[in-house]
């Protein structure tokens, strides 16, 4: 019998990483609304209570970047006093240039937008064909949004971290270890109150009974004290998370982050078709276990490389599963773009919680394969 434990982690909306990730999705939404042939890469930083914008932008769209920067910190409850930034104050820094020609030209005619290798995984551990421990991790770091925003524990600040450390038995989950939960909170609430009041309205609430027993472990704000949140507590950038808007962990990475570039950049929209084909491949019963490894070449169309494996859980064997990969979708960057419908404004609605697993984005729909 095969045991060990295995750990992944999730941040909220407020966590100046994903703070970032917002802002880059958010300006790409805008863009894409008025302009849907919008070429976007644009990186956000965060530090103190200043925002810089830079990156490139070719684009019919009139945007304005300012007011996009000031409605995000908004919305996700940024207010300042001292504890976190001021949305309505903060410094705004933007550095936006045009794409370069020598990128444009292998794009214009269909290329890809850069070299590299993505990745796509799926699992039939949960129903929504996601690794156990992640997926618990993003819900976790949801309903401490949801619990914030609703009043329910107004004390909470936007700015939290999830984790979550799962047992495996032959491969399946078998039940938590640790859940290690991490919030920002008002300065008068004591750690004793959070700690309950999280364990009571959000653990409780989100984490199946099954898995929790008598020597399952809980840690929350364990530092003792989280007052100072968001970018005064801690720089944020774009791009950092790309385990936490993945898989966690479990499956492998290509090294190339998501937020803040449009379609014809295959770091983004190649890793999405890899999801979708890796979870076809297991919701039509060819394997429990999937991932995909696709290789591009800047400036061509087609992939240079693909590569199955289903971790000896195929029911059907990897050639063939590749085979139908080849024979059923057109893996160029356009094909995908067409077919995944990427040059819609839906990417701020990806950036928290994980890219993968919300069953209302394109990718994440089940088809015969």
């Amino acid at each position: 019998m095969k045991k060990y434990l295995f750990t992944s982690e999730s941040v909220t909306e407020g966590h100046p990483d994903k703070l970032c990730d917002l802002i880059s999705d958010t300006i790409l939404d805008e863009c894409l609304k008025q302009d849907k042939y919008s070429r976007v890469a644009v990186e956000t930083f965060a530090s103190n209570d200043k925002i810089t914008i830079a990156g490139q932008l070719t684009t019919n769209a009139k945007i304005d970047i300012e007011k996009i920067v000031r409605n995000t910190l908004k919305n996700i409850g940024y207010k300042g006093k001292g504890i976190d930034i001021d949305s309505e104050n903060c410094i705004i820094d933007i550095n936006i240039t045009k794409q370069s020609g020598d990128i444009a030209q292998g794009v214009d005619v269909g290329g890809a937008g850069d070299q590299g290798i993505m990745f796509g995984y799926a699992t039939s551990e949960t129903e929504e064909y996601m690794p156990f421990a992640i997926n618990l991790a993003h819900k976790l770091s949801r309903k401490l949004t949801e619990v914030r925003k609703n009043n329910i524990l107004p004390y909470l600040g936007p700015d939290g971290k999830t984790q979550v450390t799962v047992e495996y038995e032959n491969d399946m989950p078998k039940r938590i270890e640790t859940i290690l939960i991490s919030n920002q909170h008002d300065e008068n609430i004591s750690l004793e109150k959070v700690k309950e009041d999280i364990i009571e309205k959000v653990i409780r609430e989100v984490v199946p009974k099954e898995y929790l027993d008598e020597n399952t472990k809980y840690y929350v704000n364990p530092t003792g004290r989280f007052v100072i949140g968001g970018p005064l507590g801690d720089t944020g950038l774009t791009g950092r998370k790309i385990i936490v808007d993945t898989y966690g962990g479990y499956a492998r990475h290509g090294g190339g982050a998501f937020s803040g570039k449009d379609a014809t950049k295959v770091d983004r929209s190649a890793a999405y078709m890899l999801r979708h084909i890796a979870k076809n491949v297991v919701a039509n019963g060819y394997a429990k276990k999937c991932e995909i490894q696709i290789s591009y070449g800047i400036g061509i169309a087609k992939p240079i490389s693909i590569y199955v494996n289903t971790f000896g859980t195929n029911v059907i064997s990897e050639q063939e599963i590749k085979n139908k990969i080849e024979n059923k979708f057109d893996l160029t960057p356009d094909g995908i773009i067409k077919y995944l419908e990427l040059r819609k404004p839906i990417y701020a609605e990806t950036t928290n919680y994980g890219h993968f697993g919300k069953p209302n984005l394109p990718w994440e729909r089940i088809i015969e394969l």
